[in-house]
C-alpha cells in the first residue's frame, strides 16, 4: 500500500526525523493560510503516487502566502502526467503546503528487502547523488550507490550507520544526525512492517544540517492487520478502480496491458497460465487469483473486473478443482456468465476434482464456452480468439 508524501512525513515525525515544517491542503485558501503561518518562503507540492511530480508542474515555489495561494489554485484539479502515472495523468486532490529549504547539498537514502540475496534481508542504499531517480544512478553510476544489509537478529548497527555516513562523506557534526536519523529509519520500517522507505532528497541545508526534504513509504499489505491506523491511510482514488473492486471482492488482481483477461485460482497457476500465454503468442491483460474456495458470487464479481477492463478481447479460465469443485466452478461461470450477458468469448480448461462433471455442465449449458483439456491447448485457443 502507497500512502502520500504528507503522510509518510507525518510518519517520519513520529520516529523524531527532521521534515520541513508544513501542512496539507485541500482548497487554495486553505493553502494560503498555511504558507502566511510559516511566515517564509514556501513550496507547494501535489499530492499523488508518483515520482516526477516537479517536471509535470506539480510543484512550485512561492514567496508570499499571495502566491502559495495562487500556486495552489493552478495545481489542485489538476491532471498531473509523469513517468509513473503513464499518459492518462492522476487527479491532483490535495496540496503540501511547506517551508522552502536552503540546500546545501542533496543526498539519497532508503530500506528495501533485498529478495536477490541468499539470504533475504534488508539492505540500506544510500549515494551522494540525490535528488535523482535511483534506477538511473544504478544504471549509470552504479559505483556512487552505497548498500549495507541488515542481519534481522542483530539489527542496525552503529558501525553499520558509520559506513553510510563516510561514504556519503559527512563530516564529524553530521556523522552524528545522520547515525541518529538512519537507525530510527531502520526502527520505523520493522515497526510498520514497511516494503520501502525512501528519503529523496535527504539534504544537507546551508546551515549543515540534515532534512528530509521529500519522502516515501510503502507498506506491506499482508501486516497491516497489525496497523489499523495505517490501513486508514489508503487512498483509494489514486488506486486502479478494478484493483480496488477486486481487492474488496475478495480476489487477487493485477491488471497488465495484454488483451486476454486471466481467471485462475492459485497464484502459482496464473504466473505458469499468464506464462503460457505469452509462449503462444499472446499477452495477458491481467493477473486474477480467486483462491481456493470462490463461490459463485465471487467468480461472477470476477468476470466484472475483467469484462470491465476494455483491452480484454477474450477470456482464459483456468481451474485446477482441490477445495473448488469443477462442478462449482462451472455452475459459476453459467451463472456469471448469463448475468452479466457475456459478449466475449472464452476458453475454460478445468483438471482435478468432479471435472468431468464440470465439463458437462459447461457443455449443455448451451452458452459459447470453449472447453479445453490441456493448458497450452487453452493459451493457444485463447490467443487465436483475439485475432
Amino acid at each position: 500500500m502507497k500512502i502520500h508524501e504528507y503522510q509518510a512525513k507525518n510518519v517520519l515525525r513520529e520516529y523524531d526525523i527532521p521534515i520541513p515544517r508544513g501542512d496539507v491542503a485541500e482548497t487554495a485558501e486553505k493553502a494560503k493560510e498555511i504558507a502566511a503561518s510559516l511566515k517564509t518562503k514556501v513550496v507547494v507540492k501535489a499530492q499523488i503516487h508518483a515520482g516526477g511530480r516537479g517536471k509535470g508542474g506539480g510543484v512550485k515555489l512561492a514567496s508570499s502566502p499571495e502566491e502559495a495561494y495562487a500556486a495552489a489554485k493552478a495545481i489542485l484539479g489538476m491532471t498531473l502526467v509523469t513517468h509513473q502515472t503513464g499518459p492518462e495523468g492522476k487527479l491532483v486532490q490535495r496540496v503540501l503546503v511547506e517551508e522552502a529549504s536552503q540546500i546545501g547539498k542533496e543526498l539519497y537514502l532508503s530500506l528495501v528487502v533485498d529478495r536477490a540475496r541468499d539470504r533475504e534481508c534488508v539492505v540500506f542504499m544510500a549515494s551522494e547523488a540525490g535528488g535523482m531517480d535511483i534506477e538511473e544512478v544504478a544504471r549509470t553510476s552504479p559505483e556512487k550507490i552505497i548498500k549495507v544489509a541488515v542481519h534481522p537478529a542483530v539489527g542496525f548497527t552503529a558501525f553499520q550507520a558509520r559506513k553510510l555516513a563516510y561514504g556519503l562523506g559527512l563530516d564529524k557534526a553530521q556523522i552524528a544526525q545522520f547515525t541518529n536519523i538512519a537507525k530510527s529509519l531502520y526502527r520505523l520500517f520493522i515497526d510498520k512492517d514497511a516494503s520501502l522507505v525512501e528519503i529523496n532528497p535527504l539534504v544537507i541545508t546551508a546551515d549543515g544540517n540534515l532534512l528530509a526534504v521529500d519522502t516515501k513509504i510503502n507498506l506491506d499489505d499482508d501486516g497491516l492487520f497489525r496497523h489499523p491506523e495505517l490501513k486508514d491511510l489508503r487512498d483509494e482514488s489514486e488506486e486502479n478502480p478494478l484493483e480496488v473492486v477486486a481487492k474488496n471482492t475478495g480476489v487477487n488482481y493485477i491488471k497488465l496491458d495484454g488483451n486476454v483477461g486471466c481467471m485462475v485460482n492459485g497464484a502459482g497457476l496464473a504466473m505458469t497460465t499468464m506464462d503460457l500465454i505469452k509462449l503462444a503468442g499472446g499477452e495477458p491483460a491481467n493477473f486474477l487469483d480467486v483462491g481456493g474456495g470462490a463461490s459463485a458470487d465471487q467468480i461472477e464479481k470476477a468476470f466484472r473486473i475483467l469484462t470491465s477492463d476494455p483491452n480484454v478481447k477474450t477470456i482464459l479460465v483456468n481451474i485446477f478443482g482441490g477445495i473448488l469443485r469443477c462442478d462449482r466452478v462451472a455452475m459459476g461461470l453459467i451463472q456469471a456468465s448469463k448475468s452479466i450477458d457475456m459478449k466475449l468469448p472464452m476458453v475454460v480448461r478445468l483438471q482435478g476434482t468432479n471435472v468431468e462433471e464440470g465439463r458437462k455442465l459447461l457443455k449443455e449449458s448451451g452458452l459459447k464456452f470453449e472447453v479445453a483439456d490441456e493448458l497450452f491447448e487453452a493459451a493457444q485457443k485463447a490467443v487465436a480468439l483475439t485475432k
